[in-house]
């Protein structure tokens, strides 16, 4: 498949193989066989063969982080997306053993990628470089490749699950039990520290097409910030002079040469593969791999009818409103007063952000704006007439997309409806706004679908490190960082009252931290852990959510399916058996 092919073209360009090797497709069934390696290519290909899993499998990770969680919502609207209450199980932290699929799915696609890494570093301890042709170091980048991507895995697995076993072979597959978080958490520390010196390194900026889709040492290094940063919530201990000292290091250019963009969305456009803030991604393209414009990460945050908004009919995409904002507003207009939640009053906060304008396409691969909301006029293309959105449902209605959830229809945009109730089970089709994060161009821009899947970017190393010197007592430090990225959501003439001081009138604390967490990295698959860090998953409260009567639901159940394949693994504290 394609995917392979994308990396390993950018392998060649790093390990200067010759410009005549074969790169027709390789089908992932034959990666593998006893008899594959027989050449230079050959190997490369099998050591990315797990990235397209990798890659497929974020989809079940952004569940569990969104939706568990304060800012993303899936509410039933006219009946659709009740799906038997799974959504308000993971909204209300009611989730159990026998009925959560999405911890099941993540549990077997992390594993399913451990072992695929295994297999591969199984396979290349049994040959010497010179047995293709490598030298030694492209050969230790090549291993280094599936440690990485293995360390990527666990750290997911250590997340959301904490106790798992630790399996380092594929040869030997006993039915292993689980290892104590400590010793899971040194196995991927000791992993990633050792492959920051086997990994390549970016040198010079702009470089970025040739490394999409490796590990390189940063996105090594920035694993290793992450594992850092939440090493109390892993495993009660304070690193965060750790986590500074690496993040330092990354943003002095120490593990490879990187810059933040200069716009919001330029680490999610369709030339993002060239973008300096990319420190890991993987390659997507239309008609191959694209797995953030699937269901469940990126395509289902629009209106269900969105397609003749974003003229991309023929995509393939396919669009549903899966996902939305969490209400700032109640059913008499009046403003929520939860600590937590409400994003979009979020972004409100400060004005000017360029991130609130209404989303629309501009043409020659541009866009503006994040949210979708009121009115979504688009131009028929037969009649020539303005048209709205409408609802998938008979009798229609035009959508006009509020920031609250409720029975609306068709009432004026001016009214509230007689019905006050707003919960998650009764909600329609205007209920909470949408985004785009990664763009949706038309079918008649070339570069429709072509964004890659950023995993890690630079903003989060800098957001790391302003926490760190936060909870340092280093206010003045963290806000310069802080503000190194949010320059460039506001226009300059709003500066004073945007930035943080001393470059600004806004002051930070915690609760401004964890807020700005939320609006840069709005609907990236980490607002789950960034809660609990702050004490604030099972104790807080935001639309319709009271706090948690414990904290069990800081970590997944193994479900039932899981333990009846493995009975001698235990089941995590407060869910039983």
């Amino acid at each position: 498949m394609k995917f392979i092919n994308n990396i390993a073209v950018a392998a060649i360009s790093l390990l200067a193989l010759g410009s005549c090797t074969d790169l027709d497709e390789t089908l992932y069934d034959q990666v593998g066989s006893d008899n594959y390696y027989n050449t230079k290519m050959d190997v490369i290909r099998a050591t990315f063969r797990p990235f397209e899993h990798a890659f497929w499998s974020i989809g079940s990770r952004h569940v569990l982080n969104e939706l568990t969680a304060d800012q993303l919502i899936t509410p039933t609207r006219d009946g659709w997306w009740y799906d038997g209450g799974k959504w308000e199980r993971m909204h209300y932290h009611t989730w159990t053993v026998d009925d959560f699929v999405e911890a099941q799915t993540e549990w077997n696609g992390c594993f399913q990628g451990i072992m695929q890494c295994n297999l591969v570093i199984e396979d290349l301890s049994k040959f010497k470089p010179e047995d293709f042709g490598f030298s030694e170091s492209e050969f230790n980048n090549l291993k280094a490749q599936c440690r990485t991507l293995r360390a990527w895995f666990y750290l997911r697995l250590l997340d959301a699950f904490r106790n798992v076993p630790l399996v380092t072979t594929y040869s030997d597959k006993p039915k292993t039990p689980q290892v104590d978080p400590k010793e899971l958490y040194a196995f991927i520390e000791s992993e990633l520290k050792d492959c920051t010196t086997l990994l390549v390194k970016k040198t010079g900026l702009g470089t970025n097409a040739t490394l999409q889709g490796q590990w390189t040492q940063a996105a090594a290094a920035s694993l290793l910030v992450r594992l850092y940063l939440n090493s109390e919530v892993y495993i009660g201990e304070d690193r965060y002079s750790d986590c500074e000292k690496v993040a330092e290091d990354i943003l002095s250019g120490v593990y490879g040469d990187y810059a933040l963009a200069d716009r919001w969305d330029a680490p999610f456009d369709w030339n993002n593969d060239n973008c300096d803030e990319v420190i890991f991604g993987f390659p997507g393209s239309k008609g191959y791999s694209h797995w953030h414009y699937d269901g469940d990460t990126y395509a289902w945050t629009v209106p269900a009818k969105a397609a003749n908004f974003f003229d991309d009919n023929k995509s393939g995409v396919g669009h549903n409103c899966k996902y939305a904002a969490s209400p700032s507003y109640d059913l008499d207009g009046n403003l929520y007063d939860y600590e937590l939640g409400m994003p979009v009053q979020n972004f409100r906060k400060y004005p000017g952000d360029y991130r609130m304008k209404c989303y629309r396409n501009l043409g020659n691969s541009k866009r503006e704006g994040l949210f979708l909301y009121g009115y979504l006029e688009y131009t028929d293309k037969s009649t020539g007439a303005t048209k709205r959105i409408g609802a998938p449902e008979l009798p229609p209605y035009d959508l006009y997309i509020r920031d609250a959830v409720g029975t609306f229809h068709s009432i004026d945009p001016e009214k509230w409806p007689s019905d006050k109730t707003s919960t998650l089970r009764n909600g329609d089709h205007n209920s909470g706004w949408h985004f785009v994060k990664y763009p949706l161009y038309g079918d008649d821009d070339e570069n429709q679908l072509e964004s890659d899947f950023t995993e890690i970017r630079l903003a989060e190393i800098v957001y790391s490190l302003a926490e760190c010197k936060l909870r340092a007592n280093k206010r003045n430090e963290a806000a310069q960082l802080l503000n190194s990225v949010r320059r460039r959501n506001y226009p300059a003439e709003n500066y004073d009252e945007v930035l943080y001081s001393p470059e600004g009138n806004v002051r930070l604390d915690e609760n401004e931290m964890l807020a700005e967490w939320g609006r840069e990295f709005f609907a990236e698959s980490r607002r789950r852990i960034d809660l609990i860090r702050f004490g604030k998953f099972n104790s807080g409260r935001w639309w319709d959510k009271t706090p948690d009567t414990d904290n069990h639901t800081a970590i997944f159940p193994l479900t039932r399916t899981i333990l009846n394949a493995n009975p001698i693994l235990n089941q995590n504290d407060g869910y039983g058996r």
